[in-house]
């Protein structure tokens, strides 16, 4: 397989949980494909030190400190990036919120909401507030991460596989209304990954032998490149030709 990226010289991608993990080796691999990158979260320090790293690799960063749940600020996002831009070429959705490994009925109304609003309505606020900029792009690229649970439907992780359910279906529905325009919108399965969201949930598993989230980048930025022409599809890492690559 070669490893070469493609070339996103010119184009615009906002990722959503860019502190840490799947979204800071994402912004950086996308960076290094030539992407200027909108790096949204919400811790200060992390977002400047993804933005020194960037920058001292010759790309450029432009932060978005956000709290997702605050959907005000989302909306005001979309209005920022097409004032200052007129488009929007790419955005990865990828900030999720596992909270807690629970008994169904244990799970507490403050922890369902916490999950549902970072897993799936931040996602739709952002669908609604990025649509007309990703339009403008000449190829807009979009995609969200999903969870193997979403459908194995996993015991005890019950509000987590919800809200990746209904974030399938609702980015699929997306998906759907937008085939015959220059937007593409997908989903990934990145499976176990070596992040701090794994570690929380299996706090007992030896994290060496799982994939680390670099490894998923290149696929990620492929899958936000034009040159991929796929859309309302749902992949999982692990049956790509990036896996163990």
């Amino acid at each position: 397989m070669s490893t070469a990226l493609p070339d996103l010289s010119g184009r615009i991608t906002l990722v959503t949980g860019a502190t840490r993990g799947i979204g800071w080796q994402a912004c950086l691999t996308l960076a290094k494909a030539g992407s200027h990158i909108i790096a949204a979260g919400r811790t200060q320090g992390a977002l400047e030190e993804l933005d020194d790293t960037i920058r001292g690799a010759g790309g450029e960063c432009t932060l978005v400190p956000i709290d997702l749940r605050q959907f005000d600020d989302i909306d005001r996002l979309g209005k920022t990036i097409f004032e200052r831009w007129g488009r929007l070429d790419g955005l990865l959705g990828n900030a999720g919120y596992l909270g807690e490994i629970t008994p169904a009925p244990h799970t507490e109304p403050k922890i369902w909401d916490q999950v549902m609003d970072i897993n799936l309505t931040a996602n739709y606020r952002l669908i609604r507030s990025l649509d007309v900029p990703l339009r403008a792009s000449t190829a807009g690229r979009t995609l969200f991460i999903s969870s193997g649970v979403a459908q194995s439907h996993r015991a005890y992780w019950g509000a987590y596989a919800a809200s990746k359910a209904a974030l399938d279906a609702f980015v699929t529905c997306y998906a759907n209304e937008t085939t015959k325009t220059n937007l593409k919108v997908n989903l990934l399965d990145p499976g176990a990954t070596r992040t701090q969201m794994r570690a929380k949930a299996m706090p007992g598993e030896d994290p060496s032998h799982l994939p680390d989230p670099a490894d998923l980048a290149p696929l990620i930025t492929q899958m936000l490149s034009p040159d991929y022409k796929e859309t309302a599809t749902r992949i999982r890492f692990r049956d790509t030709e990036y896996y163990g690559a």
